[in-house]
């Protein structure tokens, strides 16, 4: 997801209202996620990726495979240069 956003909100205010947001959409969409996560954190803390550099779409979805692939979950974070 490429998002713009004003410079005087930071990521972490960026990224605390959109998981805030899309919780609540979805669990008002889906009830059921509603009583599964009840108590619990929706997302997970932290967030991913951001640049401000030159980062082409093929690089973000390199980065993205490798972390969807579950043998490397011991490898450690990939580092886009």
């Amino acid at each position: 997801m490429h998002i713009e956003y004003p410079p005087k909100l930071s990521i972490s205010d960026l990224v605390k209202r959109l998981k805030g947001r899309t919780s609540r959409i979805l669990q008002m969409e889906y009830p059921e996620l509603k009583k599964q996560y009840w108590g619990k954190h929706f997302w997970a803390i932290g967030y991913g990726g951001w640049s401000t550099g030159n980062i082409t779409e093929e690089m973000v979805q390199e980065y993205l495979e490798h972390h969807r692939n579950p043998s490397n979950k011991d490898i450690g974070n990939m580092i886009l240069e």
